[in-house]
């Protein structure tokens, strides 16, 4: 028979209690050391990131902007119509080369027509007034010296019969009321002959000042001939410069008001670059600094000529003037992309430009660690930046490695692995 001992039954269940304690308080300070423990770094494949070294030594300042080449101004010209007209035939389509002579476009307006023959005859019969008036005067003016000439005639004679007279009376072989009939005579035709010069002279500027006004009236009618003319030669679009057609917005049998556009004829070989610089960029640009315009099949120098002072949509324009010779394709609106050199810095610290991070601030960039399978992020303050390169003020040396590229997915990690 058994015998009951419930003391033991008592060890037994202390036994369990004091187990069950050690192995909750194990698990408690297991928990507890986990939980402080710190994540793993996360990995990033090597091959994803763009890395760069930081060098010391000149840093040359960029800007860069996509824009096109266009015409130069004065290379450029826009045909406006001068008068009402329809148009009869285009004999010409953008693309074309042409010449100053080049006929574009043919119009028709009977009105201007009409108006150039009137006006043309209307200058003849002026012409023909002006001739008429001019005869009649010289004939008049020709009377007028015939009769100056005779009272000059008669002036000499009685004023050489008066000095004759004198030189008898002082000898005493004729009465002195002989000489002075001689002399009043003289004396008389004296006055007459510097009266009938005095008409002549009169004359002659009143003929000069009658055909100067009809003049006036050939010359006005002669104006407005030409004008007539030039609109009736108009109607006959010509190019006006030799270069390429690249606009001719018409079709035959449309009817043009006078100030429509008619064609636009550029000389592609005198080309410049607009090009849209960033506003916040812009600011150091100026008139003068050099440039580079690439446009796909070449690149050109060129020269900044100049900068727009409002801004559109965020960028400036800015106008380049190219100075070297122009690579085959290049023709108006080609898009091309420009680099303008700033400033060249000297014995700078200087790291290729991250994906993120404006000049003059302070941005974390992953450091390399010396083995290369780490990085840690780091605070970089940066000064002014170009189109590749930025300045480094503070937080990294010469000849650290930082990664470049986009990091933005470990904004919440600083430090990664690299494999």
């Amino acid at each position: 028979m058994d015998i009951a001992r419930p003391e033991l039954k008592k060890q037994k269940r202390r036994r369990q209690i004091l187990w069950g304690s050690i192995v909750a308080l194990c698990l408690a300070g297991v928990t507890m050391a986990v939980s402080r423990l710190k994540p793993a770094a996360p990995e990033v494949e090597r091959s994803t990131v763009w890395t760069d070294t930081v060098k010391r030594g000149s840093m040359l300042r960029q800007v860069r902007g996509l824009g096109s080449l266009i015409p130069s101004q004065e290379f450029i010209r826009q045909i406006p119509a001068e008068t009402e007209a329809t148009v009869v035939r285009i004999r010409m389509l953008p693309g074309s080369q042409v010449k100053s002579d080049t006929i574009l476009i043919e119009m028709s307006n009977p009105q201007v027509e009409q108006a150039a023959a009137d006006a043309n005859l209307q200058l003849k019969a002026t012409e023909a007034e002006y001739q008429s008036l001019r005869v009649t005067l010289q004939s008049s003016l020709m009377n007028e010296k015939a009769a100056a000439a005779t009272v000059n005639a008669d002036f000499s004679q009685a004023k050489l019969q008066s000095d004759t007279d004198k030189a008898l009376y002082d000898l005493g072989v004729i009465s002195g009321q002989a000489y002075k009939n001689s002399k009043s005579r003289a004396d008389e035709l004296t006055t007459r002959d510097n009266i009938e010069n005095e008409r002549l002279t009169i004359g002659q500027q009143a003929i000069e000042s009658q055909l100067a006004q009809e003049q006036a009236k050939v010359d006005q009618m002669r104006a407005l001939a030409q004008l007539k003319q030039k609109q009736l030669d108009d109607l006959k679009v010509r190019a006006g410069i030799e270069g390429v057609l690249v606009d001719l917005p018409l079709q035959v049998g449309q009817h043009v008001l006078p100030g429509t556009m008619l064609a636009k004829v550029v000389q592609p070989n005198h080309l410049i670059a607009e090009l849209k610089i960033a506003e916040t960029q812009a600011r150091d640009v100026q008139i003068g600094q050099p440039s580079t315009i690439d446009t796909h099949n070449g690149t050109v120098s060129g020269s900044v000529m100049r900068i727009d002072p409002a801004v559109q949509n965020g960028t400036v324009t800015v106008d380049v003037n190219l100075t070297g010779e122009l690579p085959k394709g290049a023709r108006p609106d080609l898009s091309v992309d420009g680099t303008i050199d700033l400033e060249r810095l000297n014995n700078v610290l200087y790291v290729g430009r991250p994906a993120f991070g404006q000049e003059s601030s302070t941005i974390s960039l992953f450091k390399l660690d010396p083995d290369g399978k780490g990085a840690v992020r780091v605070p970089v303050k940066v000064g002014r930046a170009s189109v590749n390169s930025i300045q480094v003020l503070e937080g990294l040396h010469e000849g650290d490695t930082v990664i470049l590229s986009d990091m933005s997915r470990n904004d919440n990690t600083d430090r990664i692995r690299l494999e």
